[in-house]
């Protein structure tokens, strides 16, 4: 009897402490994620780019406008040669050499770079491939939210 108490004290005790029985509520299924924007990195010997809260805005005028940040951590510049947005080779203007640690920003209070393309075919709270291609580190790609021209993005335009 001693042995069965014991054994049964000791499942009980396994079993709470690993939180199954927490279920559906337990706090490693309620992680969302902080921001809208999509991250994505390119990493080896030679390249060190992090894309960093990339989303777009949806605007009046049916364009879509690039947010966002990229970072070149490597010593060896690196240049972004162009994107696409939903298929489409996006208007790209300002700076885009990648000197290390000197971003690329992409609208907001410092932003140094503007990617538009007219047409988005896309709405807000959907989903579209982002494609951006590097002088040396290649291609990444990302699936980015959609968001509307309000709140936080209230600012943003297609010019």
């Amino acid at each position: 009897m001693r042995r069965t108490l014991t054994a049964f004290s000791v499942l009980i005790l396994s079993a709470s402490l690993t939180a199954c029985g927490a279920g559906l509520n337990a706090s490693t299924r309620q992680v969302n994620q902080v921001t809208d924007g999509v991250e994505a990195s390119i990493t080896s010997n030679e390249n060190n780019i992090k894309l960093v809260n990339i989303l777009l805005v949806d605007t009046a005028d049916g364009a879509g406008v690039l947010v966002g940040t990229i970072v070149n951590s490597n010593p060896t510049e690196d240049a972004l040669l162009g994107l696409t947005i939903n298929g489409q080779l996006a208007q790209l203007t300002g700076k885009n050499v990648l000197a290390q640690n000197q971003p690329i920003i992409f609208e907001g209070a410092s932003a140094n770079a503007k990617a538009v393309v007219n047409a988005l075919g896309a709405k807000a709270g959907q989903r579209v491939e982002i494609s951006m291609f590097f002088a040396r580190a290649g291609q990444v790609n990302v699936q980015a939210l959609i968001r509307d021209q309000r709140d936080t993005y209230a600012g943003i335009t297609s010019k």
